[in-house]
């Protein structure tokens, strides 16, 4: 298989919580030199300026109310908290958006194709286990391939 460096080959659509029905986003996931480049692209986010939480996470589904079938944080070597491979850098709202590029080397996209992509309410701690004490779960997308 050969890669294509740059191309978007994996996507998640951030769907908002119930309390956030307008919350929409989109995450993308593109090889790079080096790892993965995750671009995300919010809007709709509590008007509060300030930190969220940003995460893969490992289970597969955003069904339900507040999304209980996402699991812990994607973490298939057993890390401590902040180092799993599904902690990424937290999101930083700006009057209702959010905008986020990080290159990681934590995960390639076969590894999170079927997971999915969560943002909680509050700040990462970068310290309590086993999630980092980020708050409720206010958006989720599923990992696709696209």
């Amino acid at each position: 298989m050969s890669i294509r460096y740059g191309s978007t080959e994996a996507v998640a659509y951030l769907r908002g919580s119930k309390e956030l029905p307008l919350l929409r986003g989109t995450v993308g996931f593109s090889q790079r030199r080096g790892g993965v480049l995750v671009t995300a692209d919010v809007s709709g986010m509590p008007r509060k300026d300030g930190f969220y939480g940003f995460h893969i996470h490992a289970g597969g589904s955003c069904a339900g109310v507040d999304f209980p079938e996402t699991m812990g944080h994607f973490n298939p070597l057993g890390a401590a908290h902040p180092n799993h491979a599904g902690d990424l850098p937290p999101l930083l709202g700006c009057n209702g958006k959010a905008f986020l590029q990080v290159l990681t080397d934590r995960f390639s996209i076969q590894d999170i194709i079927g997971r999915t992509v969560v943002i909680h309410s509050g700040p990462d701690d970068f310290t309590s286990q086993p999630a980092g004490n980020s708050g409720t779960k206010i958006a989720c997308g599923e990992i696709r391939r696209k």
